[in-house]
């Protein structure tokens, strides 16, 4: 029976070689081509792996020594998930401290491929759908099953969502390179490779739907809600922004159904709810569960969770107009955008406080833990950019701010801020518990890591606010005469130290992420780094509580 299995699946993917191998002859563009050649190969590797009966995947399990035995939980798919994580991060990052020195020095600029346009779309995808992705699919199967008491629905249609995410990414990416793209913010990919990732959302859903579905809790406790409405809305999203007619079934050009500022509504719809329901509500659920279970606190207010989570569903949805202000947009749709923009400041801190209050008898391990710290921050820094949200959308602040560097700020300070240190913690906490260790390999390397991170987010966050302050202020100075004062190439000759500071921010926060990657693979290895305690307070010495001989009293009070 295994033989009759190994043979079908040898067959599965010389059909998909031959299948590629034809794409390449016929491909109608040179994108298309790549891409069915990066598929070609990925199959005839899988046909040789297959045939010569080597288990690759048991190989891979060794090297990152995965804990074998029988397991109440498929952790599998979550071990991978965490891995590729990691690996998705340094690459995102990377990218991104590349081309914010491309800015700074654009002697950077390589052509053609690694240009700043080219580049850009990668880090973004990268950072958000590679890094992002990844940490929210693998918690959110490692949460469902805990908070449901039961195992993955369907196996092996989870680990056809690992696999085909990544396969997506792959081809993301690459096609970024190549110019392959439908140059949409967020949604770069060509029509074929949104297809595919619809294949892989549809599978994603129906595992997390089927698991549910199984629980033997009665109660479906909040992470969840906010997990599955990320899933759903995002797919929504997903299908009706990326609506498009190909050229030829042959070739990787297509045109988009909507045009004009139809097509720009629709994309900014997309885009901000991109932000919405892939950057916010999904970690808000990272956030209800692992702040809980680190800190060993209930959650402060499970009734404003829920508050939290209708309003967000309901008020977010609407935002996506505010990013087009002072264009064709009809005023009273940019307004309306601009309303339930200042309206979502109120569930966000909502949101953020319950998150906050939740350490309520636990404020002494902000000291002495640094997972907690981390959590802390990242909270911090949502609650921050959820208020210069609204106040970005405030049409008078826009004049000032849009097209500016100040949005980038903006976008960063809750990127790295909120979900990179929600991620960052939600890893330092799973890897122990995944791979069966006592605790982290070091914990004052994840201290390390915190606060190369936080600086680096000020670095970057602040110059970029200066930056983008005075790009607005320069582009709308006007002389006596009614002409402007200044021209495009002496605003861009004021931001180059800003572009410099902005890029060692980046620097510094790689460099925490480094430091966290050599101490989970050190910790995978089963190492634990001998150091002292996290804030250990020394022992009272009333010898040295006395005044310094010779020293003038101090004045008594009045």
């Amino acid at each position: 029976m295994q033989a009759e299995a190994a043979l079908g699946r040898v067959g599965l993917w010389l059909l998909i070689m031959v299948l590629s191998i034809v794409m390449v002859a016929t491909a109608a563009d040179s994108g298309m081509a790549a891409h069915a050649t990066i598929i070609g190969v990925i199959a005839f590797v899988m046909v040789w792996v297959t045939a010569a009966g080597f288990d690759s995947l048991g190989k891979a399990q060794g090297f990152f020594k995965m804990p074998e035995g029988p397991s109440r939980y498929d952790d599998d798919p979550i071990r991978w998930g965490v891995l590729a994580t990691m690996m998705w991060a340094l690459v995102g990052l990377l990218a991104g401290v590349f081309i914010a020195s491309q800015l700074a020095f654009p002697q950077l600029n390589i052509e053609p491929y690694f240009n700043f346009g080219r580049v850009r779309p990668l880090h973004t995808s990268a950072v958000i759908f590679a890094f992002g992705g990844n940490i929210l699919i693998a918690s959110s199967f490692y949460v469902v099953q805990r908070t449901c008491r039961a195992q993955l629905a369907f196996p092996a249609l989870a680990r056809f969502v690992f696999w085909g995410y990544q396969l997506f990414i792959v081809l993301a990416a690459s096609g970024y390179l190549f110019g392959v793209t439908q140059s949409r913010e967020y949604a770069e990919p060509e029509w074929y490779v949104d297809l595919w990732l619809t294949i892989v959302w549809v599978a994603y859903l129906i595992v997390f739907v089927g698991t549910l579905a199984r629980r033997t809790e009665p109660h479906i406790y909040v992470a969840n809600w906010f997990y599955l409405s990320f899933i759903i809305t995002i797919a929504m999203l997903h299908i009706v922004n990326n609506l498009a007619v190909p050229v030829a079934w042959n070739g990787s050009l297509s045109f988009p159904a909507f045009a004009g500022v139809q097509d720009a509504l629709t994309q900014w719809w997309y885009g901000h709810n991109a932000v919405a329901f892939f950057l916010t509500v999904p970690f808000l659920a990272m956030m209800y569960y692992f702040v809980p279970k680190q800190a060993e606190r209930p959650v402060y207010s499970y009734r404003l969770s829920i508050i939290h989570f209708w309003s967000l569903i309901f008020l977010y949805i609407w935002a996506g107009p505010h990013h087009l202000h002072y264009t064709a947009l009809p005023d009273w749709a940019q307004t309306l955008g601009m309303v339930f923009s200042v309206i979502l400041w109120m569930p966000s801190w909502g949101g953020m406080i319950n998150g906050l209050m939740t350490l309520n008898g636990a404020w002494d391990k902000v000291r002495t833990d640094p997972i907690i710290r981390m959590m802390v921050m990242a909270m911090a820094f949502y609650g921050m950019a959820t208020f210069e949200g609204p106040m970005l959308s405030i049409k008078a602040v826009n004049s000032l701010s849009h097209y500016t560097d100040w949005t980038v700020g903006h976008v960063h300070s809750g990127a790295l801020g909120w979900n990179g240190l929600i991620s960052f913690a939600a890893v330092y906490f799973l890897v122990p518990r995944l791979w069966k260790r006592e605790r982290m390999y070091s914990l004052r390397m994840i201290n390390w890591h915190f606060w190369l991170a936080t600086l680096g987010i000020v670095f970057y966050a602040a110059s970029m606010w200066v930056a983008g302050i005075t790009q607005g202020l320069m582009w709308r100075e006007y002389g006596p005469d009614g002409y402007l004062v200044n021209s495009f190439a002496e605003t861009v000759a004021a931001l180059h130290e800003l572009y410099i500071i902005r890029a060692l921010g980046g620097v510094m926060y790689l460099s925490g992420a480094i430091i966290m990657g050599y101490n989970v693979w050190m910790t995978i290895g089963g190492k634990l780094r001998e150091e002292k305690p996290m804030g250990a307070m020394p022992a009272y010495d009333p010898d040295k509580d006395r005044p310094i001989a010779g020293s003038a009293s101090p004045e008594p009070a009045e």
